[in-house]
């Protein structure tokens, strides 16, 4: 428990044998020794200092510099380990931001502080997005973190819908001339490169199909580094492009013109023209799930699978008689689904997801992305 005045409360059992006060002990997991300073029992929010526990009791001590939820302290002598708590992954993220922008860092130092308290909590930065991520166990678990922010270290914030990371891909193939040129008095600039563009299964390829040096190999690493850059921006709505092969085929060069910039630059105009030529489409992240619910729920959450363009791999049987579910599902069509599982299992239903792989995005729910995307520029 984090106290905004003592810090660190860490709460403990004793499985064997006594502890005392000023004790030094040993955590195997961390390779580190603690010390005890303090022994307490905790009534509410009042601190009660004993001189020692015995084992069955539960206590408290402050100040531990290693230790975190799931550790064993044991003798060091008699080195122990007990099994670790698995605790369930969070299933619902949701944006957050300050109310008052100024305090941007007090709120990633109370979010920090908070997830010490409770290991089912996690925070993270999607740096593509540029958004700050919380994810817990449900809405309400949520909304129960910003008030212990607010309370405890008076940190107001509030919740935003998550931004998906779309990406984008050419599925055709093109070929194209970027030619950069640009003469005002003294050294002009001129880069002129010719390009293949085409559909591949590496995130990136870039080819050198260069002869009889028509682009000299020294301005060959710019134009890999122009295509590098203009890839982070794709001409449907600006998302980043995966997916492509780019094959440098052909160029011409001016012996006092030309120069690494020049040549970075007749990339970028190649790279916008190549993917617009073939065709450009948008990919969405799918994610894969695991879905554990009682067997009367089965057709229900199926059903509402489908609804949200999900594909069912397979089900299977749990030790305690459960049904799981493993299905792959666009990661839009998930962002509020622990919301609608519970209330389609009576609280009953659990899931678990990860990402798998990045698919394309049926032409309707496209165009309605990048029509929004475009509105927000």
């Amino acid at each position: 428990m984090v106290d905004p005045f003592i810090g660190k409360i860490s709460f403990f059992k004793v499985n064997s044998g006594t502890i005392k006060k000023e004790t030094e002990v040993f955590n195997p997991k961390k390779n580190k020794k603690e010390r005890i300073a303090q022994i307490l029992t905790m009534q509410g929010n009042k601190q009660i200092e004993l001189d020692e526990l015995c084992a069955g009791d539960i206590g408290a001590t402050t100040k531990l510099q290693f230790t975190q939820t799931g550790d064993t302290l044991c003798d060091k002598n008699f080195p122990v380990v007990f099994n670790k708590i698995r605790f369930p992954k969070p299933n619902i993220y949701s944006g957050v931001l300050p109310a008052d922008k100024n305090d941007d860092e007090k709120l990633s130092t109370a979010i920090q502080r908070v997830m010490e308290e409770d290991p089912t909590f996690v925070m993270t930065r999607n740096y593509e997005t540029k958004q700050l991520l919380i994810g817990g166990q449900g809405e309400k678990h949520l909304y129960i973190i910003l008030c212990k922010i607010k309370n405890k270290f008076g940190v107001h914030a509030e919740l935003e819908d998550v931004i998906v990371s779309y990406r984008e891909t050419m599925l055709g193939k093109s070929e194209v001339e970027g030619k950069h040129k640009k003469q005002s008095g003294g050294a002009g600039q001129y880069g002129d490169v010719f390009i293949r563009f085409e559909h591949s299964d590496k995130d990136f390829e870039f080819v050198d199909e260069i002869k009889g040096g028509v682009v000299p190999r020294n301005y060959i690493p710019a134009v890999e580094k122009g295509l590098i850059e203009a890839k982070e921006k794709g001409v449907l709505a600006g998302y980043p492009v995966i997916n492509f092969k780019a094959t440098l085929y052909d160029g011409s060069y001016h012996p006092v013109d030309s120069n690494d910039l020049s040549f970075k630059l007749a990339a970028i105009l190649a790279f916008k023209a190549g993917m617009e030529k073939a065709k450009p489409v948008l990919l969405e992240p799918f994610v894969r799930m695991e879905i554990r619910i009682p067997e009367e729920y089965m057709g229900d959450v199926m059903g509402d699978l489908n609804k949200r363009r999900g594909r069912v791999l397979g089900m299977d049987h749990t030790e305690t008689g459960e049904q799981l579910l493993l299905a792959e599902v666009p990661e839009a069509e998930i962002l509020k689904y622990s919301i609608d599982l519970r209330a389609l299992t009576q609280g009953r239903g659990e899931f678990e997801y990860e990402f798998v792989r990045y698919e394309e995005v049926p032409e309707n729910i496209s165009k309605r992305i990048i029509e929004e995307r475009n509105k927000d520029k």
